[in-house]
């Protein structure tokens, strides 16, 4: 078994490694939904030099080596270029990680009152353990869009002195029958209601309550009923990422799934330099769902920017849009399953991952018998490995559990139809796909410098 990341770390790597942790909860508490993900990233990256693709397309100035850009899509997905001196034909070295994460969506038409409780309808995106959703505290997140174009940010729950919501939940004394069903029945898809207001407006008789919601969304925030038609409202748990353990070597928190690879990612594009071989991290939305729709991996964005990159470069052919893709390498950023002691039967204890142990390659994921995955070539693993030991980077392999157990994905063989090299890298998680989930401090401080030395490699 790998060392444990801990016991190499100086007084100086400590430092490193709590205000990395600092910033990355930061990270968390202000992008729950892909939107501000992207917004976050986008005043990072301004900060750190990276210009619009958009500006200079208007502008027509020529991108070349040393030049940074940015594209954002739909305001859900972004990538970032750091041209390097190396023809582009040669590859790009590629961070991947998706900046969704499993939610509550509120539906189109949501609002009703029941006796005198007035609920939002949801559907749940992602997979997810529908009972771990109730009774705990819930925010609402996201963007109204009015008829006449104009968009309104919502954010309810997270300030001090911000109400939060809930989806309630049949007390035990009544719950005989309830505890009887599958764990998969308890709560079913169609109940995660939630509850958003008991209190009635004066002078009204029929749907009081719901009236004076009503009233309350038009006042506060500037919207109809009727906008809920052009909204995307996301629920969220509600609360900032914490500290975990009573060693604070752990950090508990919404999101980790995958920002956690996000973040890293992104700390370590945006330290590079100039560089001679260009570097590109890919923030994309929709992986919980399939990676599907325009703004999922699935999608032409990534492929049409690189286009527009080389065309702002004078060499743009689909031959050199093709061989640079083909010539990149990649890692697939994105988390794995932590070994838990406490559910040791699904876990296959030679090949899964561990706490502190270092970031995590998987050279294939999917389900049973690597359907949906990538499997990377042994020589690129070979690669990634030299890569990781040179730099001294803690780093361990894994499987997503036992092979009969289930599975899961990531974008990895999306980006492998394009020829190029990829492997899923990732940080290991506790309680994936739960409200809350938990990383290692140790392992976040070795994803972000394992990122750094591959970009740089």
């Amino acid at each position: 078994m790998r060392e444990n990341a801990w016991n190499k770390y100086s007084k100086e790597d400590l430092i490193e490694l709590e205000k990395l942790c600092d910033d990355y909860r930061d990270f968390l508490d202000n992008g729950k939904t892909e939107r501000e993900c992207v917004n976050i990233t986008i005043d990072m990256a301004k900060k750190a030099g990276y210009t619009d693709i958009n500006d200079l397309i208007k502008s027509g100035k020529k991108v070349e080596a040393g030049d940074k850009v940015y594209a954002s899509f739909m305001g859900k997905s972004i990538v970032l270029f750091n041209i390097g001196s190396k023809p582009m034909e040669e590859g790009m070295n590629i961070l991947g990680a998706h900046i969704d994460s499993p939610r509550l969506d509120i539906k189109q038409n949501p609002l009703y009152e029941e006796k005198e409780l007035v609920y939002l309808d949801t559907h749940y995106y992602g997979g997810i353990k529908k009972y771990q959703w109730v009774t705990i505290p819930l925010a609402i997140h996201g963007v109204v869009v009015k008829t006449d174009g104009s968009v309104i940010n919502v954010v309810i729950g997270e300030d001090e002195n911000d109400p939060v919501v809930f989806i309630s939940d049949l007390l035990v004394h009544l719950s005989q029958t309830q505890l009887e069903k599958k764990g998969a029945k308890v709560v079913e898809g169609e109940d995660l209601n939630i509850i958003i207001g008991n209190k009635p407006l004066m002078g009204e008789e029929k749907d009081a309550v719901k009236k004076n919601i009503i009233k309350l969304f038009e006042e506060k925030y500037g919207f109809s009923e009727d906008d809920f038609i052009s909204a995307e409202l996301e629920v969220v748990p509600a609360g900032k990422a914490k500290n975990a353990g009573i060693d604070s070597s752990m950090i508990m928190a919404y999101g980790h799934d995958d920002r956690v690879c996000a973040y890293t990612s992104l700390v370590a594009m945006l330290s590079q330099g100039k560089t001679d071989t260009t570097s590109c991290l890919l923030l994309v939305a929709k992986e919980e769902i399939g990676s599907v729709g325009a703004t999922g991996m699935k999608s032409k964005f990534f492929e049409n920017t690189l286009a527009e990159i080389l065309n702002l470069m004078g060499i743009y052919s689909e031959l050199t849009l093709r061989r640079t893709l083909a010539n990149s390498k990649m890692l697939s950023s994105d988390v794995s399953a932590a070994y838990d002691p406490t559910y040791a039967s699904v876990f296959e204890k030679k090949n899964s991952a561990y706490f502190s142990k270092g970031i995590v390659i998987n050279k294939y994921t999917g389900s049973r018998g690597k359907s949906s995955s990538n499997d990377a070539n042994a020589e690129y693993v070979g690669l990634v490995r030299k890569i990781f030991e040179e730099n001294n980077i803690s780093y361990q392999t894994a499987e997503l559990g036992k092979v009969d157990q289930g599975g899961g994905g990531t974008i990895a063989y999306i980006m492998a139809v394009y020829g190029m090299n990829v492997i899923d890298s990732g940080v290991a998680v506790l309680n994936m796909h739960a409200p809350n989930e938990v990383v290692s401090k140790a392992d976040v401080y070795e994803a972000m410098k394992a990122y750094v030395a591959f970009i740089k490699s």
